[in-house]
């Protein structure tokens, strides 16, 4: 009988242990490499091919990786403005944020809205696609705190903002400058660095023109940082 039950527990620990395990050294040993190399590709940039495959629509890549010292101080600046303003200071999750949100959900009655972290929106940028689902942000959350350890906030900056959708089929600063601007990433100008950092919600329905109210919020808050 205790032989059966100690055969039952090495099932178990084959078929759930040992895959998890896999599974969370795959995506150290992928931090590691992103430390210091930039990315073949992400999880959202294979959905929205795939995405395009399905529907047989055209689907055109745009990306052009460039380091942090390519990118305009001011786009820079923006998108930490726009999208995390306590970025430097928390370590994964801004937990003042949450609890905000927690709040403001209490008060409305309604479901609390995002509160993701630069980092947070990194993870699932790298690692999955934009589907909500339980699963995806229990997994997000635990990658979150490796990420932070093993890539530092400039690596972390640096990767999100080569990354991240701007428009169909358009990743990262360089592309987004030259497809919306014609400019590239380094001499963006304060004011677009803005509005472009204002469609990173809804890259895909927003356009800089139209960003004229928020894109002023986001150079409040720049300001309000000392940028």
């Amino acid at each position: 009988m205790a032989r059966n039950k100690k055969r039952r527990r090495l099932r178990w620990y084959h078929w759930l242990v040992l895959p998890i395990a896999g599974f969370y050294t795959l995506v150290l040993l992928s931090l590691i490499y992103l430390r210091y190399l930039p990315p073949l590709t992400t999880g959202v940039q294979m959905q929205r091919r795939v995405e395009a495959m399905l529907s047989g629509a055209e689907y055109e890549k745009r990306y052009h990786y460039l380091p942090l010292s390519g990118i305009s101080d001011n786009l820079e600046h923006a998108v930490v403005a726009a999208e995390d303003t306590r970025f430097y200071q928390h370590h994964g999750f801004d937990w003042v944020e949450i609890r905000k949100a927690q709040e403001d959900a209490r008060r409305r009655g309604t479901a609390p809205r995002g509160a993701s972290t630069i980092t947070q929106q990194l993870v699932k940028n790298l690692y999955f696609t934009t589907h909500r689902s339980v699963v995806r942000k229990g997994l997000e959350a635990t990658i979150t705190p490796l990420a932070e350890r093993v890539l530092g906030k400039d690596r972390i900056l640096e990767l999100y903002l080569n990354v991240i959708e701007w428009g169909p089929g358009v990743y990262g600063a360089e592309a987004a400058t030259e497809y919306h601007y014609g400019v590239p990433a380094g001499e963006l100008s304060r004011d677009r660095a803005a509005r472009l950092a204002a469609i990173i919600p809804a890259p895909r329905e927003r356009t800089p023109e139209r960003m004229d109210g928020y894109a002023r919020t986001v150079q409040a808050r720049m300001r309000e940082m000392g940028w």
